[in-house]
């Protein structure tokens, strides 16, 4: 098969898994949120998204994840000499930390089936927040290919994460008013009327 072939579908596995990955912590955020709710509404949502973070997972994630591996090791076995390279290396580790991700939301999938919500919603954002971290890292290191630029590459990820670490922040500083402002307006009263 062609080497170009292998290597679309390396992509578009790619594309899959972080998509899968996206998703899934969202939905561990949304099922941890339906769990905090009042009856019925804790039921049914909890089901619900349960049922969903199943179905993406297996039908989704996993062969994602799979197929990666399965071409991106093709690409390697057909061209080893891109293994020569410092950047692939680089690239390689956080695959493979994207790869203990991947293990850590699989944790999460199994606690949250059985209904054990260890992690808060914000802890939740943040660690979904890793993913677009490594998918900045990988896709510079893929792209650029430059060893010179692998430090600039470094201090503009850690600047971007920080960046996006803030505005998650500043996300849950503006919900908990937005909340507080809800659970205190009171409906005026029209009993006069």
């Amino acid at each position: 098969m062609d080497y170009l072939y292998i290597k679309a579908l390396h992509v578009i596995f790619v594309v899959c898994w972080f998509a899968g990955l996206f998703y899934m912590v969202r939905l561990f955020i949304y099922t941890k949120e339906a769990n905090e709710k009042e009856e019925p509404a804790k039921e049914i949502l909890t089901t619900q998204l349960t049922l969903m973070q199943k179905k993406l997972w297996f039908i989704i994630t996993w062969p994602a994840f799979i197929g990666t591996f399965i071409f991106g090791t093709w690409m390697l076995y057909l061209n080893p000499t891109i293994l020569t390279f410092p950047w692939m290396w680089l690239k390689l580790i956080f695959v493979g930390l994207l790869a203990l991700y991947h293990l850590q939301c699989h944790a999460y999938y199994k606690q949250q089936k059985t209904g054990i919500f260890k992690p808060s919603s914000f802890k939740l954002r943040l660690f979904n927040e890793l993913a677009t971290v490594f998918l900045v890292a990988i896709v510079f290191l893929i792209i650029v290919r430059s060893t010179s630029g692998l430090v600039w590459g470094m201090i503009g990820l850690f600047i971007f994460a920080a960046l996006l670490m803030g505005g998650v922040y500043i996300y849950k500083k503006q919900r908990q008013t937005m909340l507080e402002k809800e659970n205190n307006h009171t409906p005026p009263d029209n009993s006069n009327n």
